[in-house]
């Protein structure tokens, strides 16, 4: 998990869709004025120059974001997220990518408060430097996994969690659910939003087993794919489970997902999945 580092991946299609899925929460959120709480298990840097030695290696940017920079007929989230990252790039070029801790500033209201967890200690030291003299913002330099239970509730009793491990060590995948089982039995109202990777389809069926199994109720899968699932290719697809997602999220991916399977799939073979594993009691 330490040699990860998110620069390399950086703006890819994974990130767009799991930025356009906490936006449109974040914007959820937004419409009442009572405040609320974020926290982000693993934040990363912050913020990634495409034009850098790690995302510019491999250029996974030229398959995400690159794809949608000119576009004008983008759903209306999918716009909404262009226009914010558009906000951290000069004379409308691709330079630069706002990860998930400084998406979620830019939403934050004066009483909003926002916990950022990041193990790496590169990462911690770009995290604290890109995100400095905000005062809503505790970033933590500790594991998100286990740590970030201890914040729940939080004190404002509305809020979400956005949470997205590397996957590389395989217990990842029953250490996200046994932490999401702890996360909502304390605090069952909050929304959670977790990442995944598909690399192995049958890992990935094991998850949702996983999470169905827990009890939790009222839980909303949509998954991006650019490519068929087939072994050695690497990442297909990637997704974002959500517990206790806005009314009006399934409707809004219902007109996202087929659009961006369309423009960023690979020679017309993007997939893409709206499931509910658990609906709403």
């Amino acid at each position: 998990m330490l040699s990860y580092r998110h620069a390399f991946h950086a703006g890819n299609f994974a990130d767009v869709l799991k930025h356009v899925v906490l936006l449109d929460i974040l914007t959820y959120l937004t419409q009442k004025d009572k405040p609320f709480c974020v926290i982000d298990t693993h934040a990363g840097g912050g913020k990634y120059e495409l034009d850098g030695d790690y995302a510019s290696k491999n250029r996974e940017f030229d398959s995400g974001i690159s794809q949608l920079w000119q576009r004008d007929d983008m759903p209306v989230c999918v716009t909404n997220y262009v226009s914010m990252q558009k906000r951290f790039n000069s004379n409308g070029q691709l330079n630069r990518y706002a990860g998930s801790p400084l998406l979620i500033k830019q939403l934050l209201r004066p009483n909003d408060k926002l916990h950022l967890f990041e193990l790496h200690s590169t990462e911690i030291a770009a995290l604290k430097l890109n995100m400095k003299h905000d005062k809503r913002t505790v970033i933590h330099h500790a594991d998100g996994l286990k740590e970030s239970i201890g914040l729940l509730p939080p004190i404002e009793r509305r809020g979400m969690v956005i949470m997205d491990p590397s996957y590389e060590m395989k217990s990842d995948y029953e250490q996200v659910v046994k932490t999401l089982a702890q996360m909502h039995k304390r605090f069952s109202t909050g929304t959670y939003a977790l990442w995944y990777p598909v690399i192995d389809r049958e890992r990935n069926q094991a998850l949702e087993k996983a999470l169905i199994k827990t009890g939790i109720t009222n839980i909303q899968l949509f998954e991006l794919g650019t490519v068929l699932d087939e072994s050695k290719r690497g990442m297909t697809a990637s997704g974002m489970i959500v517990i206790n997602p806005p009314w009006n999220l399934a409707k809004t991916m219902q007109i996202a997902l087929p659009w961006l399977a369309n423009v960023l799939g690979e020679s017309g073979k993007g997939t893409y999945r709206i499931e509910t594993l658990v609906a709403e009691k």
